[in-house]
């Protein structure tokens, strides 16, 4: 298997912008650890803060994109500093929207800019609803066996071989905080159609998430041993993690640095309910002796708020979670074309929430 993955990759990768993986120095070792408590940067305690940005790797003149095209060195130059940047380094943006190759340049671009600016980033090799990809929700089946095979119409190759590609062609970028294979993970059954309310949770979800989450770890550690992985779970008690069930993904030895996503409780500090809950999520992860990213928190503004008050309440709210044991938190989410006369989650270059991520980090 992997001589012949050698040679497609050797066919794939023709007319690629970098002819070789980027050749900065490999650091001896990755510049973020994780204790049980929380994260250290270079050796001293670090809270990370910063935004996700979903769509840094869209280079239309490159791939089909995700979104809107972003001024990268205008992006990593307004950061505080070191901050956090969570980002689509999915395969779809590394797939030549021409030749229907690969071609790196997109996502080499990011980590390029990221370095020169010395922030850290998080990329999300894919996530579970397959958007900018495939569009097609990752069902229990993916979870099994689909990510070792070519299925989806955007790919060149498996996920398997993606996350083996991209592991393999960034380890060691100074920029890289993380490693997270797949974004919001959810081994559901879909009916008729894959919406929410037509989906089924199976007995044996969480044992497929966690054989799977074991199984990506793995090849991940076996290509970097020095950076971390992190889980990227929603955490509200979604398939395969409900109640108790996130403790199991928690205890696996290829995690981490464990999430929660926070949506739909503004300015609540712990959000959700005993069961599912951030209180709770904060009590498993003590118990992994893990530390817990709230790596997203979403709240809209624009028409329907002013964003002074959403900063207001999302400081409320993070001052609430550090107090209770976060280890950072990153907001949903930045653009570059920001709509203030419309209620999104949009965070745009002027909006008041910088100063918050600026007053909370460390670093």
């Amino acid at each position: 298997m992997l001589v012949a993955l050698l040679a497609t990759v050797g066919l794939v990768v023709a007319g690629c912008m970098h002819d070789a993986p980027t050749t900065a120095a490999a650091p001896a070792a990755s510049r973020v650890d994780a204790t049980a408590t929380g994260l250290t940067l270079d050796g001293r305690p670090w809270f990370p803060t910063g935004v996700n940005a979903y769509q840094l790797a869209t280079d239309w003149s490159v791939n089909l994109g995700c979104g809107a095209m972003v001024d990268l060195d205008e992006y990593f130059s307004s950061l505080p500093p070191h901050s956090l940047t969570r980002f689509d380094a999915f395969q779809s943006l590394a797939v030549d929207r021409t030749t229907g190759t690969l071609n790196f340049a997109a996502v080499d671009a990011v980590f390029d800019a990221a370095r020169a600016h010395d922030q850290l980033v998080v990329p999300v090799l894919t996530a579970q609803d397959g958007a900018c990809e495939d569009e097609a929700f990752k069902d229990r089946q993916w979870y099994v066996d689909g990510w070792r095979t070519v299925a989806a119409s955007a790919a060149v190759v498996s996920f398997e071989d993606w996350i083996r590609i991209a592991v393999e062609r960034w380890r060691d970028e100074p920029a890289l905080a993380a490693w997270e294979t797949v974004g919001e993970p959810e081994t559901s059954v879909c009916g008729s159609t894959c919406d929410w309310f037509d989906r089924s949770c199976p007995a044996d979800a969480a044992a497929v998430l966690r054989a799977f989450t074991d199984a990506t770890g793995a090849l991940v550690r076996s290509l970097d041993a020095r950076t971390l992985v992190t889980a990227g779970l929603t955490g509200g008690g979604q398939c395969g993690t409900q109640g108790d069930e996130y403790g199991l993904i928690a205890a696996s030895p290829y995690v981490d640095v464990l999430q929660y996503h926070d949506y739909g409780a503004d300015g609540v500090a712990l959000p959700g309910d005993r069961w599912n809950g951030l209180a709770r999520r904060f009590e498993q992860a003590a118990q992994a002796g893990k530390p817990l990213l709230v790596a997203e928190i979403g709240q809209a503004a624009g028409s329907c708020l002013d964003p002074a008050d959403r900063a207001a309440d999302i400081d409320a709210k993070v001052t609430g979670q550090r107090d209770a044991g976060s280890a950072g938190f990153l907001l949903w989410a930045f653009v570059p074309d920001p709509r203030p006369t419309e209620c999104t989650f949009d965070i745009g270059y002027d909006d008041p929430l910088w100063s918050v991520i600026a007053a909370h980090g460390s670093g």
